[in-house]
């Protein structure tokens, strides 16, 4: 990360801030400041995250990081978010759809907007990537983060407003590949009863005590963008063979980055102007 500080980070941001430290959809320089100085120690230190293919990502411009959740909580969402920050020149802000129980936590809600992350409707999506914004998208939905510790590296079934969406706003996906969510938060069963009495989807079981992360390594590997011809009103079939593509494009780089921990040859992942092999 280059020597400048996260305030400095955060006036390069290519955002059209307001003399107030606003911008038009209520992100604020403050709330940024606070959570980034937060994320960093962890980005940084607590789950020491790798990134690979960061030459993937435009440095301006629309475009739709889709990836994988890791399982047990959204951590994969923030070390995504303080990857494009951190580690983006200039940096980025990828903004979430959130999950729309958010909006039933006030102290949440309030911090999630502040931050850059709304409710996952399509219209507050489509103005983003209309504003050449950075769109961050889980196809899985909570039913990724509800993954158990043995299907941490597996994908349940996308979405695919995603696919649409791109479509008619003409916007490049960068397909990713995160490791390693599943094993900070080794969930063994989930709580759903629990969860739907606190006004969130489940709770996380995990086998130990305090039910906090640990501080595994986490890794993050950007594929090269994938961009699809149409408008976004096509046949269902044309839209599901898209998000196929997009699927397995996440498939080979989960797969290559596990390889790579295990040091085992990997099978052919594109990363950028050409395919090549890594060994």
């Amino acid at each position: 990360m280059p020597k400048d500080s996260i305030a400095e980070r955060v006036e390069r941001l290519q955002i059209p801030f307001s003399a107030y430290g606003i911008d038009p959809y209520g992100v604020s320089k403050r709330h940024l400041i606070r959570i980034l100085t937060a994320a960093r120690f962890f980005y940084r230190h607590y789950f020491s995250v790798e990134t690979h293919g960061l030459v993937n990502v435009p440095p301006r411009g629309r475009a739709m990081l889709v990836g994988n959740h890791s399982g047990g909580i959204a951590i994969d969402a923030a070390m995504v978010y303080a990857s494009m920050f951190f580690e983006m020149d200039p940096p980025r802000l990828a903004q979430g759809m959130a999950e729309k129980f958010i909006n039933k936590m006030p102290f949440a809600s309030l911090w999630s907007s502040k931050v850059g992350h709304f409710t996952g409707l399509p219209e507050h999506a489509e103005r983003l990537l209309e504003e050449d914004r950075l769109l961050m998208v889980f196809p899985e939905g909570a039913r990724g983060t509800a993954k158990l510790f043995r299907e941490r590296h597996s994908l349940v079934d996308f979405g695919t407003g995603f696919v649409r969406l791109a479509l008619k706003t003409k916007t490049p996906i960068i397909p990713f590949g995160f490791l390693g969510g599943g094993d900070a938060l080794p969930t063994v069963s989930n709580a759903y009863k629990l969860g739907k009495r606190l006004g969130v989807p489940y709770i996380p079981i995990v086998p130990y005590w305090p039910p906090v992360p640990l501080p595994v390594k986490l890794e993050i590997h950007y594929g090269a963008p994938l961009v699809f011809e149409g408008t976004g009103s096509e046949d269902d079939e044309v839209i599901l063979g898209y998000v196929d593509e997009v699927k397995a494009s996440i498939k080979r780089l989960i797969h290559h980055g596990l390889c790579l921990r295990r040091g085992e040859p990997t099978a052919s992942v594109r990363f950028g102007d050409e395919d090549r092999d890594i060994r």
